[in-house]
């Protein structure tokens, strides 16, 4: 490689690991593995190294990443919180080991005794006590300046409010979340069909990063403490007695700390470090390898980003090979299907696997999955299965290319993949996977607005079977509802009304109650206006809804999917039956003077609500939007405008008070 091709390559990589440090250190939604990021930062390392012309302080080879989050105080460590030299080889231990066995040899040191220690996969915070009380806490940042996330540390159970002795210390620790714990908070996230965490490291890093402390309060966070970084009053010779004294004081300790005399001893605690990660309760990344004699630390040194007394071996992560022996999908809460691969059962990193996620059908193609393949796996981050890749040179030719489904596994209706997304979803109003999420969406105050149906209640009524279906409200009796709590009649009368007051709806709510995909509550108005009730709408064509204003393509598809199922048509055969409006109650206005106007609401209306003055701009043919923008005909400004009135005067656009509004109504 030349100059000017390493040149070139140094800058990509530089760019490239700042964005991959950012997804990690700053936003805790990491892209890569933690493997592929450290092979990127050991190629710019080495490259640097060869050429060292390009080198620059401002490379993170050369400092810390990560940055202070907007809304939390900074905390300037008075010790830094550095980060280590990782290494990905033996050889390159046995290498810092003879650094060691050098410098020693000049400072006339005869023994060098070691600490091999966990690398807890977690997020690093300095913890300070006065007078043996929790004073302040806070994350590392880039190593200079952090976050202060006192709060949210004291909602960590295993750090102590106060320690035996009355002295001033500074600890630094490792927060993370224990593999049970993390599994069982993916599962409940996967359940609600929540994005999952990446992995524990990030969801502990997110976790204590949190401006409200009653979300963190809320995450299983750990700590292991594992350095004492300043004390008053005391001193220590090693390391390992530091670790003792915190242990008597009553920290959570890092519980794996072998002492080791030499370079064999150092292999073999990597060793069985590596052999009981997989039965450890937490995650690591790696095995922590230290100079246990403190005031040889001083002498080595540090660089401005790691200690030279310190080196992380990184373990590869273990893959296995194994059969995919089928793929079945399953359907969510809100409709997405997801295929799922059924392995041979395999022993990865310590647990057995027998199924994962295949997430979405790009993703299948992407790997050319196959069912009946030879695959390899690993655990992302040591947690989540995941298949790496196929073994291609395995398939016999009775390998079976998979499909997504086209109708709904669980209840038969059609599933769509719509233009711009990865997901298939089922289309079926009254699917049971979807029901849960379709009740509480059905009454809510944008839809059919029953008031104290609200998701405790729908969750207790599933659970009890006094409803399997939206139509089933309608059919609660005094004594269903009752029976949900103690002394529950006047509870039951109100709802039991509310269920009733629902029946006389305008149309537009029931529209929006359906949850038709891309179909708010606006286009309900325009299409219970269009239309005046539900049959008319039900058999309309899909040139004439694409016609609409405000409609367009993508909508008239959904209407025309939603309209033409069998589950559609079965329930609003039930509803007409129950006695639910289906029906336009808005009064037939010729007048349309807003026709083709765009109105911008902001700031507080005197005799209108915000609602009320939207109902009448779409009465008379207008549109109103959220933002200001050169289309925009009238900002009807109220008090306290904000910066969308600021937006309009500096765009020329025409504001209007709520007199001139009335005006232009003629009131």
């Amino acid at each position: 490689m030349n100059k000017k091709q390493a040149k070139e390559r140094i800058e990509y990589l530089r760019k490239t690991v700042e964005y991959h440090a950012k997804r990690y250190y700053d936003d805790d939604k990491p892209e890569i593995s933690d493997f592929e990021y450290d092979m990127l930062m050991v190629e710019l390392r080495n490259l640097e190294k060869e050429f060292p012309e390009f080198a620059s302080s401002e490379s993170l080879t050369q400092k810390v990443g990560g940055h202070v989050k907007e809304g939390f105080e900074k905390v300037e460590h008075e010790v830094p919180l550095q980060s280590l030299q990782d290494v990905f080889s033996l050889e390159e231990v046995e290498d810092f080991d003879k650094r060691i066995k050098e410098k020693a040899k000049d400072n006339g040191i005869e023994e060098i005794n070691y600490v091999v220690e966990t690398k807890i996969d977690g997020l690093s915070a300095a913890i300070e006590y006065r007078d043996g009380k929790f004073y302040k806490g806070a994350t590392r940042g880039n190593g200079l300046v952090g976050e202060d996330v006192t709060n949210n540390l004291r909602t960590i159970k295993t750090i102590p409010e106060e320690i035996k002795e009355k002295i001033n210390i500074t600890v630094r620790g490792e927060v993370f979340i224990s593999k049970d714990d993390f599994e069982k908070m993916n599962q409940e996230r996967e359940e609600n069909e929540e994005e999952l965490f990446a992995n524990a490291r990030n969801a502990a890093a997110g976790s204590l990063r949190q401006l409200d402390s009653k979300i963190t309060a809320s995450r299983p966070l750990d700590i292991y403490i594992f350095n004492v970084q300043k004390i008053d009053g005391k001193e220590f010779n090693s390391h390992f007695e530091e670790l003792e004294f915190l242990n008597k004081q009553g920290f959570n300790v890092n519980p794996v700390r072998i002492p080791c005399k030499n370079i064999d001893e150092i292999k073999e605690a990597i060793n069985k470090i590596g052999d009981m990660r997989e039965n450890l309760t937490f995650g690591i990344d790696g095995a922590v390898v230290k100079v246990d004699d403190l005031k040889f630390r001083e002498i080595l040194g540090t660089t401005a980003k790691t200690p030279r007394w310190a080196v992380a071996y990184k373990y590869p992560p273990e893959q296995k090979e194994t059969i995919l022996k089928d793929i079945i999908c399953q359907v969510g809460r809100t409709g997405v299907i997801t295929p799922m691969a059924i392995l041979e059962p395999v022993k990865v990193a310590g647990s057995t696997i027998s199924k994962t996620t295949l997430h979405n059908e790009d993703f299948i193609k992407e790997k050319g999955l196959k069912i009946g393949d030879t695959v390899v796996i690993q655990k992302a981050g040591d947690v989540i299965p995941e298949i790496v890749k196929v073994v291609e040179e395995k398939r016999t030719g009775k390998e079976i290319n998979f499909e997504m489904p086209r109708v709904c596994p669980v209840c038969g209706a059609e599933a769509v993949r719509e233009e711009g997304e990865a997901a298939v979803r089922c289309t079926g109003i009254e699917c049971p996977a979807k029901l849960y999420r379709n009740l509480v969406h059905f009454v809510s105050r944008e839809a059919m607005n029953i008031d104290g149906l609200g998701e405790n209640i729908i969750n207790e009524l599933l659970e009890r079977k006094l409803i399997q279906n939206i139509e089933d409200i309608y059919t609660l009796t005094f004594e269903d509802i009752a029976s949900l709590k103690k002394n529950g009649t006047k509870f039951a009368q109100n709802l039991i009304d509310s269920i009733n007051a629902s029946k006389e709806n305008d149309l537009y709510r029931l529209l929006t109650a359906f949850g038709i995909r891309h179909v708010g509550s606006k286009a309900s108005k325009v299409l219970a206006r269009k239309y005046r009730n539900i049959d008319n709408l039900a058999n309309a064509t899909f040139d004439e809804l694409s016609q609409i204003n405000d409609i367009g393509a993508v909508m008239a598809n959904s209407i025309r999917d939603f309209f033409m199922q069998e589950q559609t048509k079965n329930l609003i055969q039930k509803l007409k039956s129950a006695g639910v409006n289906m029906n336009c109650l808005e009064e037939v206005s010729n007048d349309n003077r807003f026709d083709g106007k765009t109105f911008v609401l902001t700031g507080t209306l005197e005799t209108l609500t915000r609602k009320e003055a939207e109902d009448i701009i779409e009465k008379f043919g207008g549109k109103t939007s959220s933002s200001v923008s050169k289309k925009t005909d009238y900002v009807l400004a109220g008090e306290e405008a904000g910066s969308k009135l600021t937006k309009a005067q500096s765009l020329g656009v025409a504001i209007i008070s709520e007199e001139e509004f009335k005006n232009m109504i003629g009131e």
